[in-house]
């Protein structure tokens, strides 16, 4: 029989959350521990990540400074914590780099860093983490990060950055399909208006106004409605489910 508890089957799972120290993050990796997993924090920046972890209820939960733009260094990443582990159940792939310019302004470097952290890592994560659960045996889950930008496509130089989301949802789908018979789901999670500092640097006021004027429930989501989605999808309610993209945008996003 399934117990109906929030985080259903994360009780003790290993669970790696990157991008652990900005907005979305901390509040997915606080979700997971909260639901009795143990959080593999992961973030570019040491220090931050490092108080996340101090905040996070229960114990036994860890930080690893990590830049997914360093492609090497995410086999690494993943073969020393399925060593020190004895396996991973979880990815929570949250990390992510948003460059705001005009579009004419948009230049070449902007394209490769936002596509190599956003699109690139993305994949090379999947495997890696996929590839260990297969060995292990593991039914695991992953859920990886899009935008509501993926269907709307953005505007100015965000089209960039919802490019790669959009990358992320169709590579998600052939993951999915190429993982599911290991037992192994991949799914996506597509948030419209957070209120994060990603959101809020280099938007004028009068912008972010405009933008919220646009959602139907007429408000940004706290990062909090975002990471409950997460758990969701990582736990056994979700055990059915997978190459699917939940669209949480308040009704920004409709389909």
């Amino acid at each position: 029989m399934t117990t109906w508890d929030l985080g259903a089957g994360l009780d003790g799972a290993h669970v790696i959350v990157t991008g652990a120290a900005g907005g979305i993050g901390s509040a997915v990796a606080n979700a997971f521990a909260s639901a009795g997993a143990l959080v593999i924090a992961v973030d570019v920046n040491a220090t931050a990540v490092n108080d996340v972890v101090e905040a996070l209820p229960g114990a036994g939960h860890q930080s690893a400074a990590l830049d997914l733009a360093d492609i090497a260094g995410i086999e690494t990443f993943v073969k020393e914590c399925t060593t020190r582990l004895g396996g991973v159940q979880v990815l929570a792939n949250v990390a992510g780099l948003a460059r705001r310019r005009k579009i004419e302004d948009v230049t070449e470097d902007d394209w490769d860093a936002q596509h190599t952290v956003n699109l690139k890592a993305t994949f090379f994560l999947n495997r890696a983490i996929a590839e260990s659960m297969k060995s292990s045996g593991i039914h695991g889950c992953i859920v990886n990060f899009s935008s509501q930008g993926f269907w709307t496509g953005g505007f100015g130089g965000s089209v960039v950055y919802n490019a790669a989301k959009g990358g992320i949802v169709t590579m998600s789908r052939g993951l999915a399909r190429t993982y599911g018979p290991d037992g192994i789901r991949i799914n996506v999670v597509a948030p419209g208006l957070v209120d994060t500092p990603m959101l809020r640097d280099g938007l004028p006021q009068e912008d972010f106004d405009r933008l919220v004027s646009q959602c139907p429930l007429g408000r940004v989501a706290e990062p909090n409605e975002i990471a409950g989605a997460v758990v969701f999808l990582a736990s056994r309610h979700a055990s059915y489910i997978s190459g699917a993209t939940l669209n949480i945008s308040g009704g920004f996003l409709m389909y």
